[in-house]
């Protein structure tokens, strides 16, 4: 059998991002959500578990041997965490505390892998209809027009996002330690709760840089294939690429993703990190390049 361009996986990418966001906005301001807490302050509704069948059965249709790494049902096909020739990581609706009060900030992010590789992703803002993609050598895209990282000379003066350490309350003293430094000298910091759209928007030039603490698979790999492709670096704590795994972020413009890492590691390091708030899953496998 022929392998898939990587063209025709973005496009399956893209039509399930759509099919996801047909439930999401269904179920947005309103609907019978049927609400659940999987952990302290972290939450799932019936639309997280309905757009996720969605873009699974979107994938499954166009390419049943895939494997796949979902947020809510983890994993489809050989799960052993070894190398899969194909895997998909899918994450139905980042941002879901901003979609339950309401507030339009949040996405869908869909990335496709080849022998661990990653070569095609989307992330999709539904009620923008905004539609970042990306494959490996193509270039990134907003809405089919080519975008690039801003041209940000430092960090002195950048536009940046984070994102709250939630999941990693005990490593919240080496963030606030790095906040307060990137804080007195950045321009300024938004944080908007949806991981996947900060990539996004730092892949498209609007945020010169981002950074964050245990984040999931599912909430990086679409958004760190559409960095690199727009010009842009992204690499865990230590300057590696091993953020699949840790979960830890660093994503900016050549010139400025390197000044911020160095803020970062003044005060956290992925063995520091791992000291206060051990990873509770090491199987997740890395990409490769």
């Amino acid at each position: 059998m022929n392998e898939p361009a990587h063209q025709d996986l973005l496009e399956t990418a893209v039509r399930g991002a759509k099919a996801g966001a047909e439930v999401l906005l269904h179920y947005f301001r309103g609907r019978d959500l049927q609400i659940e807490a999987k952990d302290t302050h972290d939450l799932v509704s019936r639309a997280d578990h309905e757009s996720e069948a969605r873009v699974i059965a979107e994938i499954q249709r166009r390419f049943p041997d895939h494997r796949i790494l979902a947020e809510e049902s983890g994993w489809r096909g050989d799960s052993d965490g070894g190398e899969a020739e194909y895997d998909w990581i899918i994450d139905p609706l980042d941002g879901t505390a901003n979609f339950l009060q309401g507030l339009p900030v949040f996405c869908l992010s869909i990335a496709c892998r080849h022998r661990g590789d990653l070569v095609a992703g989307t992330v999709y803002d539904p009620v923008g209809d905004n539609l970042f993609t990306a494959v490996r050598g193509g270039g990134a895209h907003w809405n089919g027009r080519p975008m690039r990282v801003s041209e940000q000379p430092g960090l002195e003066g950048a536009f940046l996002a984070t994102g709250y350490p939630f999941r990693a309350r005990k490593a919240l003293d080496l963030y606030l330690d790095v906040f307060r430094e990137v804080f007195l000298t950045a321009r300024a910091i938004r944080r908007c709760g949806a991981a996947a759209l900060d990539l996004a928007y730092t892949a498209a030039g609007v945020y010169d840089g981002f950074f964050e603490f245990r984040l999931s698979p599912w909430d990086i790999a679409a958004g760190a294939l559409l960095v690199r492709e727009a010009g842009g670096v992204l690499t865990d704590l230590d300057g590696d690429q091993g953020f699949l795994t840790c979960g830890n972020v660093v994503a900016g413009p050549r010139r400025v993703q390197p000044s911020l890492l160095a803020a970062v590691r003044r005060h956290a390091d992925e063995s520091k990190l791992e000291e206060v708030d051990p990873l509770r899953n090491k199987s997740v496998p890395a990409p490769v390049g």
